[in-house]
């Protein structure tokens, strides 16, 4: 199982690593961490040193209740990162975490490899567009609402079912338009109690029904911290338990905030499975 970033094909067979770079100044765990330039290039080559494959990068945050943000000021956020880390790691494989067409369609232009999106398309009706004309691969992921609403939106009869028919649709549609390189993320967090949160991952390998890879974004997420009743901030070790728990149910990628941990998990996942 493959996807092709910019002519290299990346083999999803054996997990991967995508790192997260928040340069927002309201993301629930590393929000304004990142406001220099220095600080953002020591951060990407840690995480690169330690095992990223992909790095993830976000200008909106999408927290619960997070503040909306103008198209021209995400813009004026992630533009000039792309540019610095493709000048400073011209190898590098970068995803935008972005629901805007006209976002995603400015940093594929400028160099970035994949569309990451919240909305899988249905907060941007061009989207899916963009993702076909520069056919780059498109993670999609399940979300009701908008971050701003998307926590009055989880009541369900059955959440695997009908996230799962939601993939289904989103699928087709994007496979009409031609978009080959599809990845999945079941939204932990997103329209999801705690609750919720913890049946879908107890069943994430119910997605392999469409032969497609997913992801698992659970990184320091409060369904850990909560559970723990303690912080994002101390919620290390539960992440790392719960990606080993995402690996064992098919996960291709683990989206996390902690590289080097995340990569030895997948070392220890592998080690396991020969």
């Amino acid at each position: 199982m493959t996807i092709n970033c910019k002519g290299k094909l990346i083999d999803l067979s054996t997990p991967k690593v995508m790192g997260i770079l928040n340069i927002t100044p309201d993301s629930f765990f590393d929000g304004g961490f990142y406001k220099d330039e220095s600080k953002i290039i020591n951060q990407v080559k840690k995480m690169l040193n330690d095992g990223a494959t992909f790095i993830d990068i976000g200008a909106y945050s999408s927290k619960p209740n997070a503040d909306d943000v103008s198209l021209n000021e995400e813009l004026s956020r992630i533009l000039p990162i792309i540019d610095l880390l493709i000048n400073h790691f011209p190898d590098i494989i970068l995803s935008v975490d972005t629901f805007r067409a006209e976002v995603a369609k400015q940093c594929l232009e400028k160099g970035a490899a994949l569309i990451n999106d919240i909305s899988a398309g249905h907060l941007d009706k061009n989207m899916l567009d963009i993702i076909a004309t520069f056919n780059v691969p498109y993670i999609m992921m399940h979300m009701r609402g908008t971050p701003q609403t998307m926590q009055q939106h989880t009541n369900y009869e059955n959440i695997l079912k009908q996230i799962l028919f939601y993939f289904s649709e989103r699928i087709t549609t994007a496979r009409s338009l031609g978009i080959n390189d599809i990845i999945l993320d079941p939204g932990f967090g997103f329209a999801k109690t705690t609750t919720q949160n913890f049946e879908v991952l107890k069943s994430l390998d119910s997605f392999k029904i469409t032969n497609l890879p997913f992801l698992a974004g659970i990184s320091r997420k409060s369904m850990i911290y909560k559970t723990l009743n303690t912080t994002a901030t101390e919620a290390l070790n539960g992440t790392t338990a719960l990606n080993m728990v995402a690996l064992q149910k098919g996960a291709s990628i683990l989206r996390v905030h902690d590289v080097k941990e995340a990569v030895e998990c997948v070392k220890l996942f592998t080690e396991l499975e020969a």
